[in-house]
């Protein structure tokens, strides 16, 4: 499966690097490609993005992400010179945010259009979900965190890749704080450690089949 690549531009050779390893944690199978600073120093570097840009397809498009203003302005002139701008995007998004929620999209083979979208609404998700009605039964599961890292990046990613296709609403809970299940950052912020006790609720037509996903994810501590 050809999957959308990313393109990190920032004025730091070492955020970007460090972002991509990040996002890389959670999505495997995409290229991610850190397009950072300039003659060793601070700045961006046009030949170099343009060169992330070309390492980074792959036939499914390429989303490009900037830390700040001028990176944006080096990125819209790669893509510009491209000559086919349907093959590559510049996303206005938050740059660390966006990055973790574009590649989670990547990796479960999402078009470049919506790829875009997580990038773009990388925020929405990241506060408390509101708490639904789980008046039916089998809506919630408990489930104890026996991985090493809880609910950090990677298996976060992992949850979310999970719900891909499934027809409901998910939430996962943890000390007084509820989270959308399909928000890498909103489950980051729950705080949930190794040890730690999550409960799962879900509705909707599919939400049997969510619980038993992420039943599986935990079961197998998180292993793909």
């Amino acid at each position: 499966m050809s999957r959308v690549g990313l393109v990190l531009v920032s004025h730091s050779a070492e955020l970007a690097a460090g972002l991509a390893r990040l996002a890389a944690q959670m999505a495997p199978d995409v290229t991610i490609v850190p397009a950072g600073g300039a003659d060793g120093d601070l700045g961006t570097d046009f030949d170099l993005v343009s060169s992330a840009l070309a390492r980074a397809q792959s036939g499914a498009g390429v989303v490009l992400l900037y830390d700040l203003g001028s990176a944006k302005l080096v990125a819209d002139i790669a893509v510009e010179m491209l000559g086919d701008p349907g093959t590559a995007a510049v996303v206005d998004a938050p740059f660390v945010e966006g990055a973790i929620a574009a590649a989670v999209a990547a990796q479960s083979g999402d078009p470049m259009d919506a790829v875009l979208s997580a990038a773009a609404s990388a925020l929405a998700g990241h506060g408390d979900a509101a708490e639904a009605d789980h008046g039916h039964a089998g809506s919630r599961i408990d489930l104890v965190l026996t991985n090493d890292v809880g609910l950090h990046a990677r298996p976060a990613g992992l949850v979310v890749r999970s719900l891909a296709g499934v027809d409901a609403q998910v939430t996962v809970s943890h000390a007084g704080r509820t989270a959308d299940a399909r928000s890498v950052l909103a489950l980051l912020g729950l705080g949930a450690h190794s040890g730690a006790t999550i409960t799962v609720a879900a509705e909707g037509p599919d939400a049997a089949e969510a619980l038993t996903r992420i039943r599986a994810l935990a079961e197998s501590h998180f292993t793909d």
